[in-house]
């Protein structure tokens, strides 16, 4: 038998979110982050479950190539451009978009013998101060790619540093009106946080990530109050039992004690499975459905999890890490960290399944 544990997928959740970010959108059209194996649902299920988009958002090529082979024909947009002259011909190869956000890449398309048009996108750096071009390289580069003969079209974009938070996009969307002012390009602006909080940063472009997942972009507000649904369900089962009585502790470092008589859970799920290792004791899991608290370190293939008063909780009992009943947000803000983090630590070797 298979060691107990696997991720469920829920292609209906994926689906249900996506038109929940269509209605933030209000008529901008749509690219659908599936980077980073889109966020460890699998980058193939996901494009399925998320064919109403109107197009779909990677970073590097293997993802776009692995799209195109699974029979994707929507635009493909890559987040961070091409590397290497010899990575331009996958541009055309594959029909691919690319962001251009920097100098040297502008001089690589400029020199390269393409053999077809392509579309691209010219990244503005509005104050995040990661990819982007300023106030004094945007007109050139915008320039350099608008002379260029296979150049069919040039979309300006930025990226939000702060769209969740206390901040907001006011000081970045302003920057970038101003330095966008005068140009004739479709622009591409919110992400998952942006297109909820910020109508005005919508552009004619969007890029949800976080939110298509079923997770909330900011921490104040669940997933749940945003109309949003888990899309991966971790789960696993309790393969051993314990009893501790007063003053015995448990796991590495001894760094839980038990201060009165209470069973443990083992449960087949380790910080090798994705499961955060700094999670400390008292992060939520549910047994048999019901909400109890991990007790002690994460091992690598091990958690244990408080079953003191839980009907029938022994060997065999169902076990969720997060996903349907219990949001990965929550999970992640007791390990301190992002619920992004989560799922895209996904281990290779967790069983994947797919649901509707």
């Amino acid at each position: 038998m298979p060691r107990p544990i696997r991720a469920t997928i829920s292609a209906g959740a994926l689906a249900h979110n996506l038109l929940v970010a269509k209605a933030y959108a209000k008529g901008a059209r749509l690219w659908a982050v599936v980077k980073a194996n889109a966020y460890g649902h699998g980058v193939e299920r996901a494009a399925r479950a998320l064919d109403a988009a109107d197009g779909f958002a990677v970073l590097d090529f293997q993802e776009a190539v692995r799209l195109r082979a699974a029979g994707v024909s929507k635009p493909i947009l890559m987040l961070e451009g091409f590397f290497k002259p010899v990575d331009l011909p996958l541009l055309l190869e594959h029909d691919l978009t690319p962001v251009i956000h920097n100098a040297e890449q502008v001089e690589m398309l400029r020199l390269a013998p393409l053999a077809g048009e392509i579309d691209v996108y010219l990244k503005v750096n509005s104050g995040m101060n990661r990819l982007g071009f300023g106030a004094e390289s945007l007109r050139p580069a915008y320039n350099a790619l608008r002379m260029h003969p296979q150049v069919r079209s040039v979309t300006l974009m930025t990226h939000f540093a702060d769209a969740d938070g206390a901040g907001g996009v006011q000081g970045q969307l302003d920057w970038f009106n101003a330095l966008a002012k005068g140009f004739e390009a479709p622009r591409s602006l919110a992400n998952s946080a942006a297109l909820i909080r910020f109508p005005e940063a919508r552009g004619d472009w969007v890029r949800p990530g976080i939110m298509l997942y079923g997770c909330s972009p900011f921490a104040a507000c669940t997933a749940e109050s945003l109309n949003l649904r888990p899309a991966m369900t971790l789960s696993a089962e309790i393969i051993a039992t314990q009893r501790l009585h007063a003053g015995e502790r448990i796991g590495y470092g001894f760094s839980y004690e038990a201060v009165g008589e209470m069973a443990v859970g083992v449960v087949a799920c380790g910080y090798a499975d994705g499961y955060p290792r700094h999670a400390p004791s008292g992060t939520p899991v549910l047994v048999n459905g019901r909400r109890t608290r991990t007790v002690g370190r994460v091992s690598m293939d091990m958690i244990c999890v408080d079953i003191t008063g839980i009907p029938g909780a022994g060997v065999g009992s169902a076990v969720t890490l997060w996903g349907e009943g219990l949001s990965a947000d929550e999970v992640a803000a007791s390990a301190g960290t992002l619920s992004y983090e989560l799922l895209c630590a996904l281990a290779p070797r967790v069983p994947v399944a797919e649901a509707a």
